[in-house]
C-alpha cells in the first residue's frame, strides 16, 4: 500500500506544479505562433479577428479564399466582418436576383458626402454582388450564377469576377465573359434567359465616370432603409453600417428614395426613382451615355428637359419617333421604344439586359400616357 500511496502522492505534486502560477504563460490563443491565426494565401477567418484578406494578393483565383462566407459558401452565410445590406431599387438584370455583401478591412471606414453620391470608400473595401436565379428548372433549385467583386486599391477600383460550377461548390475568377442558358420558374410561369456574364470590358462600360472605375448603386439616399440581418435583428441599414464601424456618419434626416414599385406614390417620382439606378450611370456627366440630351439620376431628372419630355433625339430611328418622351404617345417616343425591345442594336440598357422589364414598361407607358405639356 505504501508504494501505490507514495505514487499517488508524487502524480499529486506533479499535477499541481503544473497548474501554478507562471508569470511568463501566455494561451497559445493569443501569440502570433497560433496557426489559427495565420493565412498563407492572404484570404480567410479568424474565430477573434473576423476576416482578414491581404490586398496584395487580390484578385485571387477562387471565390471561396477570400472567407466570405461560412460553411457552404452557395448559402451565402456571411462570415465576421462581412455585411450583407440591399438597396431601395435595385438594376434590373433580366430577373435575377442579387445578395450584396461588403467588407472593409479592420481600422478603415466609409465616409458621407452627399445623399445623392456614393459613400467614399476607403482603400481595401470590397463590394460583393452575387447573381443567382431561384425556382431554376427541371429540379426547381437556386443557381448562383456568378459573383462580381469590387477591389478598392490604391490604384481605383478592381473588378473581379467569378463564375459558379454547376455543382455550386466553387466560382473561379474569370473576366471574358459568357453565356448560360437558364429556365425557370416566376410567379407560376416558365420564363427563360441566355442571361449574360459580362466581360472586363463590359464592366467598365457601366461602372465609370470618365476613366475612373466606380461603384453604382451605395449611395446614402438607396441604403436609408430598415434590413433584417442574418441574425434576426432588424436596423437602418445606415445605423448598422456605423455601428459595425464601416460609415463614419450621416445626417438623420437624409433625402431618401422611394421604391419605384410603391404605386402610390407620384407616377412621375416612381420613373424618375426607376431611372437613377437602372440608366443615370450611363446617362449622366462622365457616363457612357454623357453625349446624349438626357440626366437620369434622380437630383438631375426632376427638370422635365433632364427627363427627355418633349426633347428631340439627337439620332434618327424612324419608326415615327419625334421625341425621346412624346407627351400621351408612346409610339413616338424614343426612351419607351428602346426600353420596350430586345433588338441588341437599339435596346436601352445597352448592356445588363436580354429581356423586356415587363413591370418597368407598363410603369413608363402609364407615365408617358398621363402627361399632358404640349411638344411641338
Amino acid at each position: 500500500m505504501s508504494k501505490y500511496y507514495l505514487a499517488l502522492t508524487t502524480l499529486l505534486f506533479i499535477f499541481l506544479i503544473s497548474c501554478g502560477n507562471d508569470d511568463n504563460y501566455t494561451p497559445m490563443s493569443e501569440t502570433d505562433d497560433d496557426p489559427m491565426m495565420t493565412d498563407d494565401d492572404g484570404g480567410g477567418t479568424d474565430d477573434d479577428m473576423g476576416l482578414t484578406i491581404d490586398l496584395t494578393t487580390v484578385p485571387f483565383d477562387t471565390l471561396s479564399e477570400y472567407g466570405f462566407f461560412d460553411g457552404n459558401i452557395a448559402n451565402l452565410v456571411p462570415n465576421d466582418g462581412v455585411l450583407e445590406y440591399s438597396l431601395i431599387n435595385k438594376l434590373f438584370s433580366d430577373y435575377s436576383v442579387k445578395k450584396r455583401f461588403i467588407w472593409m478591412p479592420e481600422g478603415v471606414t466609409a465616409t458621407y458626402d452627399a445623399d445623392d453620391t456614393l459613400l467614399v470608400f476607403p482603400v481595401g473595401t470590397i463590394i460583393i454582388k452575387n447573381f443567382f436565379y431561384d425556382n431554376v428548372l427541371p429540379q426547381n433549385t437556386r443557381r448562383i450564377l456568378e459573383t462580381r467583386l469590387l477591389i478598392h486599391t490604391a490604384d481605383g477600383w478592381e473588378f473581379a469576377d467569378y463564375i459558379w460550377n454547376e455543382a455550386q461548390t466553387e466560382a473561379v475568377y474569370n473576366l471574358d465573359g459568357s453565356n448560360v442558358d437558364i429556365m425557370w420558374e416566376l410567379n407560376g410561369e416558365t420564363r427563360s434567359v441566355n442571361y449574360r456574364i459580362p466581360n472586363i470590358g463590359e464592366c467598365q462600360t457601366c461602372h465609370k465616370t470618365g476613366d475612373t472605375s466606380i461603384p453604382i448603386g451605395p449611395k446614402p439616399q438607396n441604403l436609408n432603409k430598415q434590413f433584417t440581418y442574418t441574425d434576426g435583428s432588424t436596423a437602418n441599414q445606415l445605423d448598422k453600417w456605423i455601428e459595425e464601424g464601416y460609415l463614419q456618419s450621416a445626417p438623420a434626416d437624409i433625402s431618401t428614395l422611394i421604391d419605384w414599385q410603391d404605386t402610390s406614390a407620384p407616377l412621375q417620382d416612381r420613373v424618375r426613382n426607376y431611372f437613377e439606378v437602372n440608366c443615370a450611370h450611363c446617362h449622366k456627366d462622365g457616363g457612357h451615355c454623357s453625349y446624349r440630351p438626357i440626366r437620369l439620376d434622380y437630383t438631375s431628372s426632376v427638370l422635365d428637359e433632364n427627363l427627355g419630355i418633349c426633347v428631340e433625339p439627337d439620332e434618327d430611328l424612324g419608326n415615327g419617333l419625334t421625341h425621346i418622351i412624346r407627351s400621351g404617345n408612346t409610339e413616338r417616343s424614343t426612351l419607351f421604344f428602346r426600353l420596350n425591345t430586345t433588338a441588341e442594336e437599339v435596346r436601352m440598357p445597352l448592356l445588363g439586359r436580354t429581356l423586356i422589364h415587363e413591370e418597368a414598361i407598363t410603369l413608363i407607358e402609364e407615365f408617358i400616357n398621363d402627361l399632358e405639356i404640349e411638344c411641338e
